[in-house]
């Protein structure tokens, strides 16, 4: 494409909205045109995101002034878009939504996991799931694109190459143990976040139903899928570690080869299991600001029990990243194009 597509993000303030701001701004077939935040209408974007400085001069908007573009990307709190999308539809001919409020395809299990029944019912179906990986085929061709959980988007990549490989065994759960950072609390304080209690923390905030669950439940079909969130003391980063039962007489030779089946042909994957030093297992650490997911295994041969390792940037490849490379996908550029960024090291 010649022609640079105008985009608009709703929701820019947020943590989220800050991350397609960066991206965006630097993104080759792309002009931001408008970014809105209710709360700070009239201020400069840097001012709320420092990083941005003399790198635009763009200023929130109210949503009230928001304008026709191309592709609208709505990074709002659950539960706001699906309440106003028939609006932003009218807006945009393609949308991608950061929230929660479009990924799950089954209304049962949206109301069970969020407590309460879907505001539009009517779109259900209409959006793909915005995790390349798995959707890539249907992204070709999307016009409504669904965010990805941040969890799910990490335990979804650890069991996948399991899952595709056919090695799982049906009757055994899943449980996932995910390590997660403070920003994925979103902008907003709460008293879990407050420095003095979050600082030097490990922190299990969620034992059971998180909602992230539905996602890894609706990706693989699998109910007997178990997710538990515990807080570090990380401001970026996901650690999902899966532990999932294979069939009988399954080697490391055999896991090896679905890795790699999986993973081969995919741009931001990388299987990360070395024999020596500190880097040989999956590290948040290290996928700060990237699009990366590392992924590693180690299997257990006395039970049949693999460990399934990913890590990720919850702010990239587990929101933002991914909402990137999958408007990518859906408009015709470089499936990488402004996701080439390789995470800093040391930091």
């Amino acid at each position: 494409m010649t022609t640079k597509l105008k985009v608009s993000i709703v929701g820019a303030s947020g943590y989220g909205g800050g991350e397609l701001l960066r991206l965006m701004l630097f993104h080759p077939g792309v002009e931001v045109v408008q970014a809105t935040s209710e709360s700070k209408a009239g201020e400069f974007v840097f001012q709320t995101h420092p990083n941005l400085r003399k790198r635009t001069q763009l200023q929130f908007v109210s949503q009230q002034a928001l304008q026709p573009c191309d592709v609208l990307f709505l990074a709002l709190p659950h539960g706001q878009a699906q309440k106003k999308i028939a609006h932003y539809q009218s807006l945009a001919p393609r949308i991608v939504d950061l929230s929660a409020d479009f990924r799950l395809k089954d209304l049962a299990l949206y109301e069970q996991f969020y407590g309460e029944p879907h505001s539009a019912p009517e779109q259900i179906g209409r959006w793909v799931y915005g995790l390349p990986e798995l959707t890539r085929e249907a992204l070709k061709t999307a016009k409504y694109v669904s965010g990805v959980g941040c969890n799910a988007t990490a335990s979804n990549l650890a069991i996948l190459p399991l899952a595709k490989a056919g090695l799982l065994v049906d009757d055994r759960p899943i449980i996932v143990d995910v390590k997660t950072g403070s920003s994925e609390g979103g902008a907003s304080v709460n008293a879990g976040s407050h420095h003095p209690e979050k600082s030097h923390s490990v922190r299990t905030y969620s034992a059971v139903g998180h909602r992230h669950t539905a996602e890894v439940i609706q990706a693989f079909g699998k109910s007997d899928v178990h997710l538990t969130m515990t807080a570090v003391d990380l401001v970026r980063g996901v650690l999902a570690a899966a532990h999932c039962f294979v069939r009988p007489g399954t080697t490391e030779k055999d896991l090896w080869k679905a890795y790699r089946g999986a993973y081969k042909d995919e741009p931001f994957v990388r299987i990360v299991k070395d024999k020596t030093g500190i880097h040989r297992v999956p590290d948040p650490k290290i996928l700060a600001g990237s699009n990366y997911v590392d992924v590693g295994f180690e299997l257990d041969p006395r039970t049949n029990r693999v460990v399934s390792l990913a890590a990720i940037d919850n702010l990239m490849k587990g929101a933002s990243g991914s909402a990137v490379q999958a408007f990518n996908i859906m408009c015709g550029f470089e499936e990488t194009m402004g996701l080439e960024f390789p995470g800093l090291h040391p930091v």
